[in-house]
């Protein structure tokens, strides 16, 4: 007999979708799509992207808000719940993958917050392109990221200690309307420079024949999934605590449509921005990158704020986005964790020691090593759609005509999903993803040399994801039943 029940709720429908936001719209939008989309060509990226949004996201968003809604349980309860105890194992993973993005992901954070700072005191003011790359070079060779990283994870910790509607919710009630309002701002003030309409062009303008490239269409559905969460879970987590009588449909396409709407917003910002300062070299210095791919954050875009005409606010204004934007982010991962803590039986302050604790530890090599940063970010960015399918998975064992009908259309549906996501979910998702890992794994073995491609120890082969998902795998599968004894309190 089950014991431990979430008795917590968001307070309105607001609140959900600004936390829901709040997860979604993060780093992946501000940090990481920008340079994506560049390296990728810019507008035939765009095409693939806003594809996967409708044929692998937003459908992916409504199973997560369904079943959270449904089990009322974190993801391994979830997984167990809903199609039967064996498939636990199936939840630990996505919930696993997202645990270890966070052990990196509150590095990033921490960066943010460091460089927030240094705009906040002028500290970006002179700044040459040589200087701003030395700069950040030495912080992160130096201890200061683990610094901030600690002061991030604490900060999350305790916006989680104080619960869903008086920490969670009451946290993105001010992130998530002061990122928009922010990156709108930068976005009017960034079309006024000179030369501002190559940016668009670049960014808009797309080239037909490179969609054939497997690589665009790739990098556009983990970038799609990375950045409206769909697979990671947290919609599944946040799905706990909405009402009974809360609507699943809208609800997923309000969080897939405004969060592409912040990634091109900082699209709009980073590409005027970059044309109008260096338009010579704008398309190579976009599509570089730096250590840990972070080149034109936090190595480019100091030195150009410094050359721009209020470039001290602007450096401010854009640095205090990217930081809310990670935190609201952040926070969500660590309630992802907590959550299945908790369905377990342990307390919710006693949860938060062990998560924080953890992410605190296990944070500490990627913010030391840029190689080891690197490797997560590839392992598990790419697991992602490991866990996308998984959650597809748990739809098509539960039976997707009665999953769409009693849970996605039941009590409070507002908008009726149609048969549409049948179809979707049956064939597009499943097609879709032996498609994308067939062509990863025939191109990442066919471009690495005979011995390298299976080295788990390259940091981006293919042997180091499968090495890495599979001991996760087992180890879940190992302890499954005794896990599943705990949560369901048998």
């Amino acid at each position: 007999m089950e014991t431990h029940k979430p008795h917590e709720t968001f307070t309105s429908r607001w609140g959900l979708l600004l936390a829901a936001l709040g997860m979604a719209v993060g780093t992946g939008n501000i940090w990481r799509f920008p340079r994506i989309a560049a390296q990728n060509g810019g507008g035939e990226f765009l095409i693939a992207w806003i594809i996967f949004l409708f044929t692998w996201s937003v459908p992916l968003l409504i199973a997560e808000f369904a079943i959270g809604k449904h089990t009322r349980k974190g993801t391994i309860g979830a997984f167990g719940k809903l199609i039967g105890e064996k498939y636990g194992w199936m939840g630990g993973f996505v919930g696993f993958c997202t645990f270890a993005i966070m052990f990196y992901y509150s590095v990033v954070t921490g960066w943010c917050l460091k460089y927030l700072l240094v705009a906040l005191l002028g500290g970006f003011s002179s700044m040459t392109p040589e200087l701003s790359k030395q700069t950040f070079a030495v912080f992160i060779d130096s201890y200061q990221p683990i610094i901030f990283h600690v002061i991030t994870m604490g900060l999350a910790a305790w916006i989680i200690y104080r619960g869903i509607a008086s920490g969670l919710e009451r946290a993105n009630k001010v992130l998530l309307p002061g990122i928009f309002i922010v990156m709108i701002i930068s976005a009017v003030w960034s079309l006024t420079e000179p030369n501002a309409r190559g940016g668009l062009e670049f960014f808009f303008h797309p080239d037909f024949a490179a969609l054939a490239d497997y690589k665009i269409w790739l990098e556009a559905l983990t970038q799609s999934a990375w950045s409206t969460g769909a697979g990671w879970g947290l919609i599944l987590t946040y799905a706990v605590y909405m009402k009974q009588k809360e609507d699943v449909g809208l609800n997923s396409f309000v969080v897939g449509f405004g969060d592409n709407s912040a990634s091109l917003l900082a699209g709009i910002v980073i590409f005027s921005t970059v044309f109008s300062l260096v338009p010579g070299d704008a398309a190579a210095l976009l599509q570089s990158s730096g250590r840990a791919s972070t080149g034109l954050t936090f190595e480019w875009l100091p030195a150009l704020f410094s050359e721009m005409p209020g470039g001290f606010i602007f450096a401010i204004l854009f640095f205090l986005a990217l930081f809310m934007a990670a935190f609201s982010s952040l926070i969500s991962m660590v309630e992802l964790a907590v959550r299945n803590f908790m369905d377990a039986g342990m307390e919710r302050p006693r949860a938060i020691i062990y998560v924080g604790a953890a992410g605190v530890i296990f944070g500490i090599p990627s913010a030391l090593s840029s190689d080891f940063f690197e490797n997560q970010d590839w392992v598990w960015g790419i697991g992602l759609m490991v866990s996308g399918m998984l959650v597809a998975f748990a739809v098509i064992r539960y039976g997707v005509d009665k999953f769409r009908t009693e849970l996605v259309n039941g009590e409070g549906a507002d908008f009726k999903i149609g048969k549409w996501y049948n179809i979707v979910m049956l064939v597009l998702i499943p097609l879709q993803f032996i498609a994308m890992i067939s062509w990863w794994f025939y191109k990442a073995i066919s471009d690495y040399a005979k011995d390298d491609w299976w080295d788990p120890t390259n940091i981006y082969s293919v042997g180091t994801c499968v090495a890495q998902w599979l001991l996760v795998i087992l180890v879940l599968m190992m302890f499954n039943k005794k896990i599943m004894a705990r949560i369901l309190q048998k």
